[in-house]
């Protein structure tokens, strides 16, 4: 695990350095990312004038789950996407190898290639967005309600990685999923409003088949303290069981890499 540990810190600090070698780059796309997280406001706030509350929320409490889409965002665009984007790259064109001959998990080893530390401010436009959203609500979050909202956290992140190790494994089978990579982004777009507001088949796709549920209204509902333990629990357990399963999906797919060099 120590190990591993110093891999990341290596690979961190690289894109750091990468980035930080054009500043001016750094802080403008910096602005230009918190600007487009704040944009993601005027929907709702269109949706919501004029109504005290749609499918059981107010203005406010949809604040949180918003809030929580800015941080998932940020770390999908800033710590997911870009080091599994380019494995698709390299499986296209067979150069999979040097990361496959490495002393350490490959998994591993693509997952942190690349990072854009850019995203950040979206972890800074959050928490504007849910100390906005809990003024006009009129009381803090509980301590039970952060302590569960930070393990809904990690259970978030752990399904956005999971479903794309799922898209990047079928890589290893067609030639380009360029398509499912935008339709994944476009899909997940949904998650900045909360579950309730979409019905019938919706509704049941956004919890059961693509869970954008379990990662943005769940978690806000633990930071309201209105989720059920039932709910907890099953999305504790329903991300450690997703997963597994992206993890023996990527290992079963591996096996089907056609090198450069085959």
């Amino acid at each position: 695990m120590r190990r591993y540990l110093r891999l990341l810190f290596v690979q961190v600090r690289a894109s750091l350095l990468l980035a930080l070698q054009y500043r001016w780059d750094f802080l403008v796309e910096g602005a230009i990312s918190m600007f487009w997280a704040l944009t993601a406001i005027v929907p709702m706030m269109v949706a919501w004038r004029g109504r005290p509350a749609i499918a059981g929320w107010s203005f406010p409490e949809a604040l949180v789950v918003l809030g929580w889409f800015i941080l998932l965002q940020g770390v999908l665009e800033g710590a997911i996407n870009p080091s599994l984007v380019l494995v698709v790259d390299r499986i296209r064109k067979g150069t999979l190898d040097f990361v496959l001959i490495k002393p350490a998990d490959a998994q591993f080893l693509v997952s942190t290639a690349r990072f854009l530390p850019w995203r950040m401010t979206n972890a800074i436009t959050s928490l504007v967005v849910l100390a906005w959203a809990f003024a006009q609500i009129g009381r803090p979050p509980s301590w039970i309600g952060l302590l569960s909202a930070v393990v809904m956290l990690a259970t978030s992140v752990l399904l956005l990685y999971s479903l794309w190790i799922l898209t990047v494994s079928a890589a290893f089978y067609v030639v380009r999923v360029d398509n499912l990579t935008w339709l994944f982004a476009a899909v997940f777009d949904a998650a900045r409003w909360p579950s309730s507001v979409f019905r019938g088949t919706l509704r049941f796709v956004f919890t059961f088949v693509i869970p954008l549920a379990l990662m943005t209204t769940w978690p806000a509902e633990a930071l309201l303290g209105t989720l059920r333990p039932g709910a907890f629990l099953g999305a504790v357990a329903g991300s450690i069981a997703f997963a597994a399963a992206a993890r023996l999906v990527w290992l079963r797919s591996i096996r089907h890499y056609t090198s450069a060099s085959s």
